[in-house]
Formats: C-alpha cells, structure tokens, sequence
C-alpha cells in the first residue's frame, strides 16, 4: 500500500526509537523524570497504542492525553438537549455513529432510539440534507459535532439548505476549535507540559499559524503530526530536539498534507456560517471563552438552537458528572484511565459511564482496545 507502508517500516521506526532515546537521554530524561508530551488529537491517542509506541518509547518520554476528541469533551447537558430534539414530534434527528452510545442524564441517543424517537446514523450532513428533502413534512436536524475538521462540511450544507430553501433542515451546533482549549490547559499552574504533538486533520483545514501562541508565549514546542507510526515517532523526535536546542517553535511534520495557511475554501466556509460563541463548556474544563461555533444571524433559519428554543438559545445549564467517573480529569491528562476507579469495572464498552469509553477517539477506548491495559477486575 503505497504512501502507507512508508511510515511503518520496522527498521526505520527502529533508527528513530534510538534517536529518540539518545536525545532522552542527552536531555536527562528519566522515569522519575520524564519529559510530558500531550498529544491532542485522540486520533493520535488510538495509534500510539494501536501500534504500542507506548511501550517502545523512551522511559523518559510519557505521552499525555489531551482534549482531543470532541465528542468526548461534550458535556452531559448536551447529549440530554439532544435526546429533548429528537423526541420532539415530527423530528428526525440524524447523527454520526459514534456519537450514539455517549450517554447523557438519563439515556444515550441509542436509548432513545430504542424507546421510539427517529434518530438516523449518517456519514455526512449531506446525508441529513437528502432527508430533508426526502421528508418535507418533517424537521430533519444534524447534530454538528467536532472541531475545525467536521465544521466545513456542516457549514456547506447549511449553505446549499439556503440555495434550497430547505427550511426543514436544521444543525443543532456543536461544533468546537482546538487553540482554545490548549490555551486553557497551559493557564492551568497543575498541568506539567514540555510540549505537544499537534492534530493533524485539524490542521488540514486551519493551517499552522493558529498554534503559533504555543511557542511565543508559552515557550512550548509543537509538532504538528500524522497518523502513521513514522509520523507520530518522528515529531516526538522533533519536540524532543527543539528541547535539547533550547527552541520553542511551530513545525509540521505533516507537511505531505497540511498547508502552512490551512485550506481557504474550508475556511471560507466557516467564516461565512459561523460565529464565535461567547463561550462554550467542555466536559472536564468548563466554559472556555470563545472555543464554541454557533451560526450566523443569516443563517438562524437552519439553528436548531433556536429553533427548538434549546441549549444556549434557553441559558446554559450544567450537569454534573456520574459519581465516580473521572472523564474530566483523563480527558484533561491529570490521570491515565487506568487510574479511574470506574475503568473496566463499573465502565466498560457494554456499560458506559462516559464518553471515553465509546468514543472511536476516546483515551478509554483506547486503552481497553489496545495493550492489554485493561483493569484486573475486568479480566478475572
């Protein structure tokens, strides 16, 4: 598989592990005192222990897990203003997959499919469109959710329900943008981070530039990467070197596929839909200024938000997490999952308190799918 089998060639990702370790070692990394580099991306988090860099990596060198999977950083009040959509009457409410099993207060989108409201699994908004246009005589709604990669999508869709006249088509937005949170996490004086391995599908739409705050005032290194073993073994490598040499820089590993200025049409797409939200809460972190997207004034026709009289557009409320689950403090990388006291016992796949669990991009997940990591409870 060209331009595939590339990036995981054993022998090569031998040479930069011992590259890796004899910069580790030049720079006094050790167990007791690693060097603590966040991964944002859980995409990223699902190939470190899919191919168990983990495990091969310098024991001075510990990845942290870091907010980045955005349907895990959904707080509990969203998922519930889902579920208080789609049993509205004449509401069918469309969804990605992933976002099925996440629970909320009382049920997940799955649960409430199960006890009757009409909610679809789609691999694109344009998906939810077709419906819409299938069903005149129904509210068709698109549960937007992710970061800067999804959001284009979503804003083109709601562009052609304009040309359309769709006026049975709506997005309940979610959407969210990831400097945000960084920013948060390094005000954070109980966060020890040397520096960080930046997403790369996020930085295909948004370029470089928007992390260049990373560096200048934090004095933090980022490496944007890419998903194959290589990719992921050479930023570290990257990170690991800029700290040796006493540098704090933006430098994209990515470069096959991230532009330095980011993708203009999806950009432009974005500027013309979406607005800044004055603030936005994340599960784990709470409200951060300016991290959220909502929709235009323009385009408050197709804003489930207000349409549905939900959300923001009723005052925020927040819902406190499950007792005993620590999503918050895993999402955030305080703690690994396995230090959750639910993990693998009274949270599993099957059974979830949160949405690490079941997320694709989930830390959780991750850590159950991959590597043996599981709790001891959960494998007698």
């Amino acid at each position: 598989m060209k331009y595939a089998t590339e990036f995981r060639d054993p022998k090569a990702a031998k040479a930069v592990l011992a590259r890796i370790s004899a910069l580790a070692d030049q720079i006094g990394a050790t167990r007791a005192a690693p060097v603590h580099i966040m991964e944002i991306c859980g995409g990223h988090t699902h190939a470190i222990f899919r191919y168990g860099l983990d495990k091969l990596m310098h024991e001075g060198v510990e990845f942290i897990h870091g907010p980045g999977c955005p349907v895990c950083v959904l707080p509990m009040a969203r998922v519930d203003e889902c579920v208080e959509i789609a049993n509205r009457p004449g509401v069918i409410f469309t969804t990605f997959g992933d976002a099925m099993r996440v629970p909320g207060t009382k049920m997940s989108l799955m649960q409430a499919k199960a006890a009757g409201a009409d909610i679809r699994m789609v691999y694109s908004p344009l998906d939810a469109l077709e419906l819409a246009r299938r069903n005149p005589g129904r509210e068709v709604v698109f549960f937007g959710l992710g970061f800067e990669t999804t959001t284009p999508s979503t804003a083109l869709s709601i562009q052609q329900a304009a040309r359309e006249g769709l006026g049975n088509f709506s997005v309940f937005c979610n959407h969210i943008t990831v400097p945000e949170p960084i920013r948060a996490l390094l005000d954070d004086p109980h966060m020890v981070l040397d520096g960080f391995v930046g997403p790369g599908h996020v930085s295909m739409v948004i370029g470089t530039h928007p992390y260049d705050f990373i560096a200048r005032d934090y004095g933090k290194p980022i490496v944007v990467a890419g998903f194959e073993p290589l990719d992921l073994l050479q930023s570290v490598l990257m990170v690991l070197t800029q700290i040796r040499d006493g540098r704090a820089e933006v430098e994209n590993q990515y470069a096959r596929v991230v532009p330095e200025h980011g993708n203009p049409v999806s950009l432009a797409a974005i500027a013309d839909v979406y607005e800044k939200r004055p603030s936005f809460e994340w599960r784990g972190l709470g409200e951060i200024d300016q991290s959220g997207l909502r929709i235009r004034a323009r385009y408050r026709a197709f804003d489930a938000e207000e349409k549905f009289g939900v959300g923001y557009a009723a005052g925020p409320r927040v819902v406190p997490e499950p007792e005993g689950c620590a999503c918050g403090q895993v999402m955030t990388g305080r703690i690994k999952p396995t230090a959750c006291p639910q993990f693998g016992c009274g949270c599993t796949p099957e059974m979830p308190l949160g949405a690490l669990m079941v997320s694709s991009e989930g830390a959780c997940a991750a850590y159950w799918q991959y590597g043996g990591a599981r709790a001891p409870e959960a494998v007698e």
